[in-house]
Formats: structure tokens, C-alpha cells, sequence
């Protein structure tokens, strides 16, 4: 399919992984799961590879990860970084990358990924990806669901409908965070799957969704096109884009829009939201340790230890664990962060308690 495109959504703030994300390296500038010292969004563009190769790979982000996102991606032309004045939540970017493309390709199809994801069965994902753009030919505006394994309350969900292709259904809704009890029901009913944030579509299909659901992006996507098309869009970028409404592309198109599909999939996808979540996902010990080469362990259960200082295991450093279980220790060169495995989550706590302290440095 010669006229796919992909777009990868790289923004992010920094806060879930601290001390090894910062403001200006987020999640998927790190090797946080997957293959070692690969970065979640070499590994996003990587897998691709054999659908949409490298050089019709677009990425969006913000001006203050351009140049590591360059670095990460070295297959990735520069000209297709494109790099947002200002964080608009989902729906500004993907429609100027839409927007884009187009420009290129009028006819062209759009994938959209988020760059900082995890899959385990690629091979499976791949097939997935496929049948969701030869939806999206069609003139379908598609997402990829996925398959539920627990009563997650942390994700949005889409209610399938009825078959419209195989392995393809309608969407009947969007279903916002469901607490526990309708997240338990949801899993035994087979009929919701997750909302990975993956969409497929025919870039001129979207734009005439956002014209009739998203007016002022819309106007503003026009502006871009007509600068564009006299040499002026970057002036005009600066200029419009912190403009445009901050406003996801779930909520601003794809849950008001007609005919849109599901493609359902299982496929050891993860959002990688946490530390808990790299430590599920890390090889481990025989006592579920996942912790660097030569590490020493003495009554020591379920810990994950991350080594991310500037020499790394090369220094000879020992770390030793004694008497101590499921703990997450994550070292870099100017901070230490140990806290228990199921609090993971709280190490946002730290950031906001650097904030308060000035320590802006360290953020």
C-alpha cells in the first residue's frame, strides 16, 4: 500500500518514570520495555517497518523533544518532525499531520500510533494494522480495540457493533473510564474492548470530519494549507497553531462521527504506564528479580532495579538487595528513587514535591 502513512504521537511530560523521564525525555525516548537500550519509539517506527516503511513516517511532538526525537529516529527524515508550538491535546496535531500528508498525497491513508507503547506479538499486530487500513480504504474511520485480560478502570473502552467486514465492526460507542464494578461487567460481557489510541483513516476523510465536528481546527487547518502552499507555514504555525482548540481526537471526532470501526486485537499490547508495568515486563530471576548483571540478591523477592547512570554496569558498581521485596530502585546520575512496586504510580508525588521546592532541574 504505497499511499500509507504513519503518524507517531510523541509528547508526553515526564512524570510517570521519574528520576529516568524528565520534562525534556518522556517515556519514549527511554528502553523501558522490549529490546534493551531500544527506546519505545524506535520500537514504535521499528515493527512498522515491513507495513509503512521509515521514510513515510511522520512524528509529532513538541519544540523541547525535537532534537532527541530526531536522535532516537535516525531513519526518520527531519522535514517529517513535526513539531507543535504548543501541547493541544490529540486532535490539532493529528489533524496537521493529516493535513500534511495530503498536501503529498491526497489521497493517502493514516495510521496513527502513540510512540510509546509496547507490543509482544508484532507479527500479530502487523495483521491487525493491515486490516484495519484496508477499512480505512474503505472510508472507514478505524481504530485497533483491544481484547480485555482484567477489569481495568484505567482506560477508556469501545463498545463493538455489528460485523461490517472480517474482523472488522462497527463501533456502537465510546465508553468513558468505567469504575469497578462496570469494568467487571464489561469483561464478562465480550463485547468492549480497551482504547489503545490508534487510529486509521483516509487522511481527506478526517479532514472532512473535523470540518463538520471541529469547525475552528478546521479554519485553522485551512490557514496552514493556504501559508503552506505560499512558503509561510512556519510563520503561520507559530501563529496558529496555540490557536486551535485543545481538544482530543476521541472526543473532538471519533465519538461523534459516522461510520466508525473497531478492528478487535490480542496482541500483548501494554501502555507501559508505570514502573510495575517495566517490571512485569522485564526477564527476571528465579526469585522475580529483574535487576542488572551481577546484581546480589540474599532473601531478596520481586524487586526491579534500574541501572540509568551515565556508565551504566560498565563502572563495576554492585547493587545488593537483602531482605527486601518488591521494591522499585531506579538510579540515575543525580537521583536515587526507591519505592514499593504497587505504589509505583505515586512517583508523580515526587515531581510535584520537586516543583513545590523549585528543584526544576530535576523535573
Amino acid at each position: 500500500m504505497p499511499n500509507v502513512h504513519a503518524v507517531i504521537l510523541a509528547g508526553g511530560s515526564g512524570t510517570r518514570f521519574w528520576p529516568a523521564s524528565r520534562r525534556e525525555r518522556p517515556k519514549q525516548l527511554l528502553p523501558l520495555a522490549g529490546r534493551p537500550g531500544e527506546p519505545l519509539i524506535a520500537a514504535t517506527v521499528r515493527r512498522l517497518d515491513p507495513v509503512i516503511p521509515t521514510e513515510r513516517v511522520w512524528v509529532a511532538t513538541g519544540a523541547h523533544l525535537a532534537d532527541a526525537t530526531a536522535a532516537a529516529l535516525p531513519g526518520v527524515p527531519r522535514a517529517q518532525i513535526l513539531v507543535e508550538p504548543v501541547a493541544r491535546n490529540t486532535a490539532p496535531p493529528i489533524g496537521w499531520a493529516a493535513a500534511t500528508i495530503a498536501r503529498r498525497d491526497p489521497d493517502a491513508l493514516v495510521a496513527v500510533l502513540p510512540a510509546d507503547h509496547f507490543i509482544g506479538d508484532e507479527p500479530a499486530f502487523r495483521g491487525l494494522v493491515q486490516r484495519a487500513l484496508r477499512a480505512a480504504e474503505d472510508g472507514w474511520l478505524t481504530t485497533i480495540g483491544i481484547v480485555p485480560t482484567r477489569p481495568e478502570t484505567g482506560y477508556g473502552y469501545i463498545e463493538v457493533g455489528d460485523a461490517v467486514a472480517e474482523g472488522v465492526h462497527a463501533v456502537a460507542r465510546f465508553v468513558e473510564k468505567p469504575d469497578r464494578a462496570r469494568a467487571q461487567a464489561f469483561l464478562a460481557g465480550g463485547r468492549h474492548l480497551w482504547n489503545a489510541g490508534m487510529f486509521f483513516f483516509r487522511a481527506r476523510v478526517m479532514r472532512a470530519a473535523i470540518a463538520q465536528h471541529l469547525p475552528a481546527l478546521a479554519a485553522g487547518l485551512d490557514r496552514l494549507d493556504a501559508a503552506a502552499a505560499a512558503g509561510d507555514e512556519a510563520r503561520a504555525l507559530a501563529e496558529v497553531f496555540p490557536t486551535l482548540p485543545s481538544i482530543s481526537i476521541d472526543h473532538g471526532v471519533m465519538e461523534k462521527a459516522e461510520r466508525i470501526a473497531v478492528v478487535p486485537g490480542s496482541f500483548g499490547w501494554n501502555d507501559i504506564g508505570s514502573w510495575e508495568v517495566t517490571w512485569e515486563l522485564a526477564p527476571r530471576d528465579a526469585d522475580g528479580n529483574a535487576a542488572p548483571e551481577g546484581t546480589v540478591a540474599v532473601d531478596a523477592r520481586n524487586n526491579l532495579v534500574v541501572d540509568l547512570t551515565s556508565g551504566g554496569g560498565a563502572t563495576g558498581k554492585r547493587f545488593a538487595l537483602v531482605g527486601v521485596s518488591d521494591l522499585v530502585v531506579v538510579e540515575t546520575d543525580d537521583a536515587v528513587l526507591v519505592i514499593p512496586r504497587e505504589r509505583a504510580q505515586d512517583v508523580r508525588a515526587v515531581v510535584a514535591a520537586l516543583e513545590a521546592r523549585g528543584e526544576r532541574g530535576r523535573l
